[in-house]
């Protein structure tokens, strides 16, 4: 996948902020027109379920209070992740990339907190009784974008050192 030159400005990968968006609210258009709140289907047998339910609380259903509260940190997440994006070196892919799909997930989880005061979550993995936290697409891209700017720091760091020297003081 092309993801541009490392002289692009970072604000030039908003295109995969814009297809992280879309997916995210087309996925979450589909589940909530086609299934009822709780209804759940096989996918991939019992590993995969597509399961609609809504989420009041934070990353995997963590309370932190209000649905209000949740709005103003989102908010807050948002704009911050926007101004990191527009800080960002041009070189800096991996750290660029990662962002857009930050503010694409973050954006998406926000539109869902401002329609319905609730994220809509649908992505059910496990076996049996013992199942992973039901998400949806915009957290996906959170999380890809954060473990990218997580390779893309010790990337850039191991560029800043070519010999592998570390600096004592």
């Amino acid at each position: 996948m092309y993801l541009g030159s490392g002289t692009d400005p970072p604000v030039k990968r908003l295109w995969i902020t814009a297809i992280a968006l879309l997916v995210d609210l087309v996925t979450k258009w589909l589940v909530t027109t086609n299934l009822e709140l709780w209804d759940s289907v096989d996918v991939l047998g019992d590993f995969f379920r597509i399961t609609y339910i809504h989420n009041p609380g934070a990353v995997f259903g963590i309370k932190l209070g209000g649905g209000g509260l949740h709005l103003i940190l989102s908010l807050v997440a948002t704009v911050l992740v926007i101004y990191m994006l527009i800080q960002t070196a041009p070189e800096e892919r991996w750290g660029s990339v990662g962002l857009a799909l930050v503010l694409g997930g973050a954006i998406g989880n926000v539109i869902d907190r401002f329609r319905y005061g609730v994220v809509i979550d649908f992505l059910d993995f496990g076996i049996g009784d013992i199942r992973w936290y039901v998400f949806n697409i915009a957290d996906a891209c959170v999380s890809v974008g954060v473990a990218l700017l997580i390779i893309g720091y010790g990337r850039d760091r191991q560029d800043d050192d070519p010999g592998g020297e570390q600096s004592v003081g």
